[in-house]
Formats: C-alpha cells, sequence, structure tokens
C-alpha cells in the first residue's frame, strides 16, 4: 500500500531554539521538478527583533570566550557538518537540481571554511594587530576587537557554502550574527542551523530567519 511522504516544516533559528514565526506563516519549498520538499516559517519584523535581542544576549558570552576556545567550537562545527554530509548534498541536489557530485563538492569546500576560520580565531590578533611607532615615553598598539551583533544576507548563488562564508568570518572574530537565509534554500540553512545547535556554539551566537528577505532586511538595516 502507498503511503504518503511527511513534509517537514522548518523553523526559524533563534536564541538557540527553533521557533515556529510568530506570524504563523509559512511558505511551501518546491524542489527542481516541482514537487513539494517541505514548508519553511516565513520570518515577519518581530521574529527579526527577537533575533537581534538574542544575538545581543549570545554576543556577550562569546565575545568574552577565549579566542581557543572559539576555535575549539567552531571545529566542532565542521565534525557535526561532516556528519551531516549525506543529508546536505540529497537536499542540495533536490533544491538546486546539481548531480550529487557538484552537491559533493560544495558541501566539502562548506566543511574546509569552517576549518579555516577556526584556525583564524586565535591568530586575527597577531595578524591585524600590531605595535604603533609614536613619539612619546608610552607604548602603543593595535589589536582587534569583536564589534557587536552583524545582519548579514545570504548571497543565493548556492544553497550552502555562501551562507558558510557569511557567518563563519563574522563569529570566528568573536561577534554575534543574524542571517536572513536564501529564500530558494530554507531547507539547507534550517539543517546547518541544527549543525549549530549540536555544536556548542552559544544560543543566541547565529540566528537564522528563513522567508522574504525583501520584507525582513529593511528591518534589520
Amino acid at each position: 500500500m502507498a503511503r504518503l511522504s511527511v513534509a517537514k516544516t522548518y523553523k526559524l533559528y533563534i536564541n538557540g531554539a527553533f521557533p515556529r514565526s510568530e506570524s504563523g506563516r509559512t511558505y511551501p519549498v518546491h524542489d527542481q521538478k516541482g514537487s513539494l520538499m517541505a514548508n519553511a516559517a516565513l520570518a515577519s519584523r518581530k521574529d527579526a527583533r527577537n533575533a537581534v535581542v538574542a544575538a545581543r544576549s549570545g554576543f556577550a558570552k562569546w565575545s568574552g570566550a577565549t579566542p581557543y576556545n572559539r576555535g575549539q567550537v567552531l571545529y566542532r562545527v565542521a565534525e557535526m557538518l561532516e556528519g551531516r554530509r549525506a543529508e546536505l548534498v540529497d537536499l542540495i541536489v533536490r533544491s538546486r537540481g546539481l548531480t550529487a557530485a557538484q552537491a559533493r563538492a560544495e558541501v566539502d569546500l562548506s566543511i574546509d571554511r569552517v576549518v579555516h576560520y577556526a584556525g583564524w580565531t586565535d591568530k586575527l590578533s597577531a595578524v591585524f594587530g600590531g605595535a604603533n611607532a609614536v613619539s612619546g615615553p608610552y607604548f602603543s598598539y593595535s589589536a582587534p576587537e569583536p564589534c557587536g551583533v552583524v545582519v548579514v544576507a545570504a548571497d543565493s548563488s548556492a544553497a550552502l557554502l555562501p551562507l558558510v562564508s557569511a557567518v563563519l568570518p563574522v563569529v570566528a572574530g568573536g561577534n554575534a550574527v543574524v542571517v536572513v537565509a536564501s529564500q530558494a534554500d530554507p531547507t539547507v540553512a534550517v539543517t546547518f542551523a541544527e549543525v549549530l545547535a549540536t555544536s556548542d556554539v552559544p544560543s543566541g551566537v547565529v540566528n537564522i530567519l528563513t522567508g522574504n528577505g525583501a520584507e525582513i532586511l529593511p528591518w534589520l538595516a
């Protein structure tokens, strides 16, 4: 007897949890053949505000962590992303219509990019900081510091790599981030959020909104 598949509803990722949009809105996500893949939360202005409040809270803890500790956490993200590799490849193949080889290449490059930025966390001060020449009886030096909450809009040119490329530089420097995911790829974005949620990343450091960027980005700007 044939059975109907159970379509997953992908929720938002705010403050380490997966809430529905406060508006209750969702939108259908279709694959390249036009078949329904899932439903995704359609974030509202209030969801965006909640994400910023969560990011401010997460920033306090994350910016106070040592660079070495932040590097360990981000390396854990790479480990967990590796464990979800097959699932992400399948999602990218379905949503983007790529070949399995192309999807594997994107996922592998994304994992490598996480490892890359994990290695940068304790090197930022050495590379971008330094002593300043001054004519006086004192010592002057510069060192990069976390600046706070950063809002980014993920590029829609690919499903996973632009998302990783937008998030990792921000958090590697000790900042918190609110991400507006590509409207076409919420399944990949929320799967990445599930990876973050199981990788020791403190609540609020990364918040991912799905839906119509044109609706919520002006309020975040």
